[in-house]
C-alpha cells in the first residue's frame, strides 16, 4: 500500500485514541457466564453480555452441541441451496416459526445478515422503507443495499412517523415497510408498537421488527415485543446470539411468500455457508428450555428491578425503563472508558459506549442483567459502582 494511505490511517487511529473513541478488546479465557476469567482476574462479574437468560454455558445446550458434533459432524461446507440444508435446519426454522406464530422462518449466519438481506430481496425502486432513527446498524445497512425510497423518522415519534408515511404515499410508493427495533439496544427502550401498528394499518404499510433484544425473555413465554404489546407485526427478525444461547445464527420469520422470496433472493443466505449442526442443536435446546418454564424470565426481571433501583439509590443518571438493559449515562467518552477501567479493577466487567455507537455527548456504561446473577453478585457490583463513581466524581 502507498505510504500516504497508511499514514492517513495511523493519523485517524491516533485521533480516535486522543478523543477517547478508540475501542479496545478484553480476552475472556473461560466460558461466557455471570462470572468470567479475564487475564489474571478470576470471577469477574460480567455486566455487559447479551446473555440475558444465562444460557451461554448451560449444560443442556453444551450437551446438545456435543451430541450434534458427534452425530452430524463439524460443518456443512456449503450454502443452503446447493448441499448445505440439513434436516435440522428445517426443524429449527419450523420451531422458530411456531414459537413466533408465523408461517415460516429462514436462518442466516447472524441477524446482521438477516437484516442485511431482507430489504433488497423484497423491495424495488417503486417501494419505500420508513426507518426509526435509532435502528440497529444492520437495518441501516440493509436499507442502503436496497433500491427502495428511504425515509427516517425521529426515534419512537409517531407524529414524525406519520409525516414520513404521508410523504412516502405522496411520492407514489407501492409497498411501504416500517422498520424498527423492538428494543433499542443502547437505551433499553421499547418501540411503540401499538401506535406503529395503528399507523401501518391506516396507511397500508407493513411492519418489520428486529427483536434481537427481546426474543426469549420479553412477553408471554418470551415471544418478544409484539406479544408484550398484544399486537401482530408482519416480519420479525432475531438472533440465536443473545438470549437463545449466545452463539451464532439469525433468522427472519413472517408470511410464507416473504420467506420463500428470501430463499430465492437474499444474498447473505444464498452466498454464505449454512449454520453448523452444533449451533442448530443448541438453538433447538434453547427453545425447549424457554418453553418449559418461566423461571429464568422471572429471575431476570427480578434482577433488573433490583439493579436499577440500586443504581438510582446511589445517584447515577439512568435512562428510565424496565428492560434488562440499564444504561448509566456519563456524557463524556473518556469518562466512560475511565469508569469501565476503574470498575474492572474492582472486579466488574463493563464497556463504555461512545460515538459513533451512540451520539456525541451521550457516552454511557451500558449494563445488562442476567438471570444467572445472584443478589450477592448484584450487591458486589453496586458496591463497585459506588466506589468507582465516587473516585471519578460522578456521584458523591
Amino acid at each position: 500500500m502507498r505510504n500516504d494511505f497508511i499514514d492517513n490511517l495511523s493519523h485517524s487511529l491516533n485521533k480516535m485514541q486522543r478523543e477517547g473513541l478508540y475501542k479496545k478488546e478484553r480476552q475472556i479465557s473461560s466460558p461466557q457466564a455471570a462470572r468470567v476469567e479475564i487475564g489474571h482476574q478470576n470471577g469477574v462479574l460480567n455486566l455487559c453480555a447479551n446473555n440475558y437468560l444465562g444460557l451461554a454455558d448451560h449444560h443442556r445446550l453444551v450437551n446438545a452441541a456435543k451430541n450434534a458434533l458427534d452425530t452430524y459432524g463439524f460443518g456443512m461446507a456449503s450454502v443452503r441451496f446447493i448441499c448445505g440444508t440439513h434436516d435440522k435446519h428445517k426443524e429449527l426454522e419450523e420451531e422458530l416459526a411456531t414459537f413466533l406464530d408465523k408461517d415460516d422462518a429462514i436462518l442466516f449466519a447472524a441477524c446482521f445478515d438477516a437484516n442485511g438481506g431482507l430489504f433488497e430481496a423484497l423491495l424495488g425502486p417503486q417501494d419505500a422503507v420508513v426507518s426509526d432513527s435509532l435502528n440497529h446498524a444492520s437495518i441501516i445497512d440493509g436499507i442502503r443495499l436496497s433500491k427502495a425510497q428511504r425515509y427516517r423518522y425521529l426515534n419512537n415519534d409517531p407524529v414524525d412517523l406519520e409525516i414520513k408515511l404521508k410523504q412516502a404515499r405522496a411520492a407514489g410508493a407501492q409497498n411501504i415497510i416500517i422498520a424498527t427495533d423492538g428494543v433499542f439496544s443502547m437505551d433499553g427502550s421499547y418501540a411503540n408498537l401499538p401506535e406503529i401498528s395503528r399507523l401501518a394499518k391506516f396507511y397500508g404499510a407493513s411492519v418489520m421488527v428486529d427483536d434481537c433484544h427481546a426474543t426469549g425473555f420479553v412477553g408471554n413465554k418470551g415471544k418478544g415485543t409484539p406479544e408484550h404489546f398484544g399486537v401482530n407485526v408482519d416480519i420479525l427478525t432475531g438472533t440465536l446470539g443473545k438470549a437463545l444461547g449466545g452463539a451464532i445464527g439469525g433468522y427472519v420469520a413472517g408470511p410464507q411468500p416473504v420467506i420463500d422470496m428470501l430463499r430465492q433472493r437474499a444474498r447473505p443466505y444464498l452466498f454464505s455457508n449454512s449454520l453448523p449442526p452444533t449451533a442448530i442443536a443448541a438453538g433447538l435446546e434453547a427453545l425447549k428450555i424457554i418453553s418449559e418454564s418461566d423461571d429464568l424470565r422471572k429471575k431476570l426481571n427480578e434482577n433488573s428491578k433490583y439493579w436499577r433501583a440500586g443504581l438510582k439509590a446511589l445517584g447515577f443518571d439512568l435512562i428510565d425503563g424496565e428492560h434488562p438493559i440499564v444504561p448509566v449515562m456519563l456524557g463524556d467518552a473518556l469518562l466512560s472508558q475511565k469508569m469501565a477501567e476503574r470498575l474492572f479493577d474492582l472486579g466488574v466487567y463493563v464497556a463504555g459506549f461512545f460515538f459513533p455507537v451512540v451520539p456525541k455527548g451521550q457516552a454511557r456504561i451500558r449494563t445488562q442483567m442476567n438471570a444467572a446473577f445472584t443478589t450477592e453478585d448484584l450487591d458486589q457490583a453496586l458496591h463497585a459502582f459506588e466506589k468507582a463513581g465516587q473516585d471519578l466524581g460522578i456521584i458523591t
